[in-house]
């Protein structure tokens, strides 16, 4: 690819960055004006994160609006450019397939919105319940894997890098599915302190947009850069101590986004490494709830293997901070993302 198309992408990535840092100066205020304050519920994190209470939430329009409109409109900047072949269908199979992570994306933030303005309104942490976000879900998965098989990604084997399993044919889009639900919500799990998911997801975008590169796959480029650019700018309005929730609006479109790129990507042991740290800390609830029931079924008395679940809350519990919490865990990530390309290289 060109050198003037690397350079649209970090201009994409510096306008999502602005637009997402200056639309909190307008948000924020206006959040705390419609009241639109997060309801905390001591019993879901650590006794003192009652202060965060009316901390406006919401916040995730930020980079929702300023990553899909940089990375839809470098395109078209780049299409202008004569950079894309508008008689070739994969070229154009590859922005279609970029629209279906973006269109899966908003979906799911606007699932989370839903979620987000019932909470507020009842003032209190129950928004939707369980069925009716997997409902939903299901439906966003089911229509997003449809669009990339109907846009040339018709493959159905897993690919792990050192090897690829037979043609799986539906079995894989069965199987795909839970995968999906279950990734959208680990990262949305991941927003439980000030900043976490924020640089936790600016990491993971920044080695898809490498791992992109490597594969060709320039188009979704654009928008792994917008996103990096916009989670960037969100958090000078997210670090610790926060001045803005993104909430579930924008938890479950940075979850929708990572998976539906990962897919998109094809390579699904990339896929896993780069979204370790979200699946580590879904996989934490998933052993604390299940230990605890199992004792408790034992024993009479339920045993807890965590302080708190998800696992940032163990370590909060710990004696970090959350500033050491956001740290560790944006290291790690990189860590998983650099064996995530390590691996591709590797094996491509």
């Amino acid at each position: 690819m060109t050198l003037s198309f690397w350079v649209i992408c970090l201009i994409v990535s510096l306008i999502s960055f602005a637009l997402a840092g200056v639309s909190g100066i307008f948000l924020v205020p206006f959040l705390h004006r419609i009241k639109f304050g997060q309801p905390i519920k001591t019993e879901d994190g650590p006794q003192w994160h009652a202060k965060k209470q009316g901390t406006p939430t919401m916040g995730g329009f930020m980079f929702i609006i300023s990553s899909v409109l940089t990375a839809v409109g470098g395109y078209w900047v780049f299409r202008m450019r004569g950079g894309v072949d508008t008689t070739d269908k994969e070229t154009l199979n590859c922005f279609y397939r970029m629209m279906s992570v973006v269109v899966f994306s908003m979906l799911c933030g606007s699932l989370g919105f839903i979620d987000d303005y019932i909470k507020v309104a009842r003032k209190n942490n129950d928004g939707l319940t369980p069925c009716q976000k997997m409902a939903l879900q299901l439906l966003f998965s089911v229509g997003f894997l449809f669009a990339i098989w109907k846009f040339g990604d018709t493959s159905t084997k897993i690919d792990l890098g050192f090897a690829e399993t037979p043609s799986l044919g539906v079995f894989y889009y069965i199987l795909m599915i839970p995968v999906m639900i279950y990734l959208t919500n680990a990262v949305n799990l991941t927003d439980g302190i000030d900043g976490l998911c924020g640089s936790v997801t600016f990491v993971a975008m920044l080695v898809y947009t490498i791992c992109c590169a490597i594969i060709k796959e320039y188009e979704m480029s654009l928008l792994t850069m917008a996103l990096a650019g916009g989670c960037l700018g969100f958090l000078i309005w997210n670090l610790n101590p926060a001045k803005c929730f993104m909430g579930d609006t924008g938890s479950m479109y940075l979850g929708a986004a990572v998976t539906g790129v990962g897919l998109v990507l094809h390579n699904h042991l990339l896929m896993l490494l780069v979204s370790m740290v979200y699946v580590l800390e879904a996989l934490s609830v998933v052993i604390q709830v299940s230990y605890f029931k199992y004792t408790k079924k034992k024993t009479g008395e339920g045993k807890r293997i965590f302080k708190m679940t998800p696992i940032h809350h163990h370590f909060e519990m710990s004696g970090f901070s959350e500033y050491k919490i956001v740290v560790t865990f944006s290291l790690t990530g990189m860590i998983f993302g650099i064996l995530g390309i390590i691996t591709l290289l590797a094996f491509i």
